[in-house]
């Protein structure tokens, strides 16, 4: 023992005046460490998101000039069909009359014939100019391959130097070589993008060819150079199909400057080899903008760090001077600890004296815990020890805000307090709900804290039981219908709105009845899972029963963000769900009703949601409908037609009109459409566009288009007995006809049965039906093909077919949509792509059909084209049985036939 124990505590305070300033000297290291560590870090962060830069630059560049030249092919292809099939020196002319080649980037489209002579070209100077020395001449002559060739121009086409040449092979009949199609394209059409705001000053971007000597290369500030350029001269720098290096300027470092950059400027270069195309883009970063903002970023660091040093030292002068008042803490008041002592250990309550912390102007600041016992400090989960000495704000901080302190400031002035509060959620408390005491006891307060957390939960388990789903989670149809006057008077009280959806998913039933009832009921968990995660905490979401959910968007800001919600709900629940190891997949269709628009209570809410849900069900599932007061007499105007529909297939009241298919030049019947006309027996003929969508809709299209194939069938069977001489008739097959299969069966059976040869039958489908499993697609087109029936693309150009798709699909015969007919007479666009469309057909052997003729002059056009049919209501209407057996007698139905 110490010989005077009262001097430890100053040598104490002397050693904390020291450990003060050496914390503060600690920290200042750390600080600059810190500093140029994280300088370092930026400058290496700078210089791999320049690389990042640079690939991702590059990699959109590639994407650029890959479709730009793809642009390049198909026209130069479309030219070679052209100039092969016509051999007319003044194509080219023609062609710039209908549109082509107007743009200011075609510096020259031209023709070579096989000994290397211009017969045709955009310039007139160079017909007759002899271009066969040149290695695009050579290398289309001595090699078979029709495929683009990419190269630099000749000097006779002016600016060579600033030209991409595009060059194809042309054949004759007998693939011997032909000539050549030559097409000179400004190099800036595939460089002229690029900024200083895209790639910073000094950028550069660059097309070279891979096979070839071709560069072209344009910096951010618009010079365009080729050949020599800035690029390194080493191509090999961008030998593989892609990458990103450092690349440093020509006179920056040793050697010739065929590694660097001729400009001597340092770039991040990143390259990426088109996939298609002898070609490579090329973009290069400067490297000085990096190096900049590396720089000012070490300078702000630097500073920063200046100021925190002299911060950190004052505040260690601050602590050193603190540390005198360390002791005062030591003395309590013994008369609140006696009266405190009175029932501390013996009972199960937590038992605490708090003392009062004034300011100078005697405000309460803080309280102290100045004792408690042993079963009040578990609650907070510390030990006695540890609680007695720690303030109110200590304890407090984190767990409970400013509530707690404001509730023992009201118990100080009213002299008592008492409540049940619920405990925040954290893992340091080993109470969920307490019963509260306060209190006033001289400068403090006794503290009472019961805890009472089994019974909160056994009534909220009650509560939950009552209130909850018991297979989902969520809340019962009746807790919901509860709670939604108090959720729409928040509503209104905040004048937000809200928005009521009602949910129903699509073919439960079906996974129910096939499936099981457990799985079902898994499904309907995992579908209350899917659901909640697209809400916000603030939406109320129910099991209203079966399959059916309702959710309460509260706040809600109009249509569209309850559509928002919708659509992001349909898309979810349009991925299938995993169950087990099946896939099950279920749709949502929503219907949407908004307060107070819709209604002002739930009851009506709810009713008109679920009107708009039905509704929307009816025109097809898997997609939201808000309400509108028309729905409901729509719902049964509906219903009614789709009765009268059944009624109509029992009592067969569709009947067939025809529609003739002529020559585009001689007019003569080839063949005919026939068209579906419900004769119902009070309203008499029934539009097509009053019914088919309905028909669509609910399926009864399949039953009604079987009856279509059987009565085409049978009126052909009848017009041969009456002798007629008989031309093919084509049959409409719907996407859910087609894509259900069967078609193939219902017209062999047809066949069989009137005894009607295939040949009389064609089968016209739309590109929407071709739009799934392509396999299936193709099994089901070659069973029908099987059977010797024609197949036509019908309305082509409104749905979603490639070129590459109708080669797989080897279709008969092109309908054009009568959109592109239309267009024929307004405008040169619209013959330029109506004569794309028929290169296209030809090409593929495919006769193409014109829809919606209805002027002489759209037919005049037509023919100019060689569009090889036509159709429409300048040849004739669609026409009963009997009047088109009269057509088919004349036979020839245009006036005037001229070839």
């Amino acid at each position: 023992m110490s010989k005077h124990p009262g001097l430890a505590p100053y040598r104490s305070k002397r050693l904390l005046v020291l450990i003060w300033p050496l914390l503060a000297v600690l920290a200042c290291v750390t600080v600059w460490s810190a500093t140029v560590i994280r300088a370092n870090t930026e400058q290496h962060r700078l210089d791999t998101q320049a690389r990042k830069d640079a690939t991702a630059y590059a990699e959109a560049y590639e994407q650029y000039i890959t479709r730009s030249v793809a642009q390049m092919d198909q026209i130069t292809m479309q030219l070679k069909f052209s100039w092969e099939n016509s051999r007319q020196p003044g194509l080219l002319d023609e062609m710039r009359r209908d549109g082509m080649f107007t743009d200011s980037a075609f510096h020259v489209v031209a023709v070579l014939d096989r000994t290397g002579m211009v017969r045709s070209s955009t310039r007139a100077g160079l017909v007759g100019t002899d271009l066969a020395a040149g290695n695009y001449f050579s290398q289309h002559r001595d090699n078979n391959s029709t495929a683009l060739r990419v190269g630099a121009a000749p000097s006779q086409f002016g600016a060579a130097s600033e030209v991409v040449l595009f060059t194809r092979r042309l054949d004759t009949r007998d693939d011997e070589f032909d000539g050549i199609v030559l097409m000179a394209v400004d190099a800036r059409y595939f460089t002229s993008f690029v900024s200083p705001a895209t790639l910073g000053a000094g950028g550069v971007v660059a097309l070279a060819g891979s096979e070839g000597r071709l560069r072209v290369e344009q910096y951010s500030d618009g010079n365009t150079f080729t050949d020599a350029g800035t690029l390194p001269r080493a191509s090999g720098l961008w030998v593989s199909d892609s990458g990103v290096r450092v690349i440093d300027g020509a006179n920056s470092g040793a050697g010739s400057g065929a590694d660097g950059f001729l400009d001597g400027q340092p770039r991040v270069l990143g390259w990426r080899k088109s996939t298609v195309y002898p070609l490579v883009a090329l973009v290069g970063l400067p490297q000085s903008e990096a190096m900049a903002s590396s720089n000012s970023y070490w300078v702000d660091s630097r500073d920063r760090a200046i100021i925190a040093s002299v911060c950190l030292l004052l505040l260690g002068a601050v602590g050193a001077a603190l540390t005198r008042r360390a002791t005062q803490r030591e003395r309590e008041q013994d008369e609140v600890r006696r009266a405190y002592r009175t029932a501390t250990e013996s009972g199960n309550d937590g038992f605490y004296m708090a003392a009062a912390v004034r300011g100078r102007d005697g405000d309460i600041l803080d309280f102290r815990i100045v004792d408690c016992n042993e079963r009040g400090a578990f609650f907070y989960g510390m030990t006695r020890g540890e609680l007695v000495g720690s303030s109110l704000s200590q304890i407090d901080s984190g767990l409970f805000g400013e509530a707690l302190l404001s509730t023992y400031c009201k118990a100080m002035e009213a002299g008592f307090y008492e409540d049940d509060r619920r405990m925040p959620s954290d893992n340091r408390l080993n109470i969920s709900w307490g019963r509260r005491r306060l209190v006033r006891v001289g400068n403090g307060l006794a503290v009472t804290l019961q805890d009472i957390s089994e019974k909160k939960a056994h009534e909220s388990e009650l509560e939950r039981l009552a209130n909850e789903d018991s297979l989902t989670g969520l809340a019962t149809r009746h807790a919901f219908l509860n709670r939604m006057p108090a959720m729409l008077a928040q509503a209104q009280a905040a004048s937000t709105g809200a928005a009521l959806l009602f949910i129903d998913l699509d073919e439960f039933k079906h996974v129910n009845d096939s499936h099981g009832h457990a799985t079902g009921d898994q499904l309907l968990k995992a579908a209350a899972g899917r659901l909640l995660s697209l809400l916000r905490p603030s939406d109320g979401v129910a099991r209203f029963g079966g399959d059916e959910f309702v959710v309460l968007l509260n706040p809600c800001d109009g249509e569209r963000q309850a559509a928002s919600v919708a659509a992001r709900i349909v898309d979810a629940f349009g991925v299938p769900f995993l169950i087990g190891d099946e896939l099950h997949a279920v749709g949502a269709s929503i219907g949407i009703s908004l307060y107070p628009r819709d209604g002002a209570d739930a009851e009506t809410l709810v009713r008109h949601s679920d009107i708009a849900m039905y509704a929307g069900k009816n025109d097809g599932k898997s997609q939201y409908r808000f309400f509108d007061p028309s729905l409901s007499s729509n719902l049964n105007s509906r219903a009614r037609l789709k009765q009268n529909m059944l009624e109509a297939i029992e009592g067969d009241q569709f009947v067939l009109h025809y529609q003739p298919r002529v020559d585009a030049r001689t007019g003569e019947l080839l063949s005919m459409e026939a068209l579906v006309r419900w004769q119902h027996p009070t309203l008499g003929m029934v539009a097509p566009g009053e019914f088919i969508p309905l028909a669509e809709a609910t399926g009864l299209i399949v039953r009604i288009g079987e009856i279509v194939i059987d009565k085409a069938c049978a009126q052909l069977a009848a017009w041969r007995e009456a002798g007629v001489g008989l031309v093919p008739v084509s049959i409409n097959v719907s996407p859910k006809q087609f894509l259900r299969g069967g078609v193939q069966r219902q017209l062999s059976g047809a066949l069989a049965r009137y005894r009607v040869p295939a040949s009389l039958i064609e089968v016209e489908i739309t590109e929407s039906a071709m739009m799934g499993d392509q396999d299936d697609i193709l099994a089901e087109l070659a069973a029908l093909r099987s059977l010797g029936v024609k197949l036509h693309v019908d309305d082509f150009g409104t749905g979603y077919s490639s070129l590459s798709q109708l080669q797989r699909l080897k279709m008969d015969v092109l309908k054009v949509d009568r959109a592109f007919t239309t267009e024929l007479a307004n405008s040169k666009e619209g013959k330029v792509f109506f004569q794309a469309i028929v290169s296209m057909a030809h090409a593929l052997g495919m006769s193409v059909v014109a829809e919606g003729v209805e002027t002489e002059e759209q037919l005049a056009i037509l023919r100019n084209l060689d569009c090889n049919e036509v159709q429409g209501y300048f040849i004739a209407r669609p026409v009963p049985a009997q009047e088109m057996a009269e057509m088919m007698t004349r036979r020839f139905l245009l006036d005037t036939a001229a070839a």
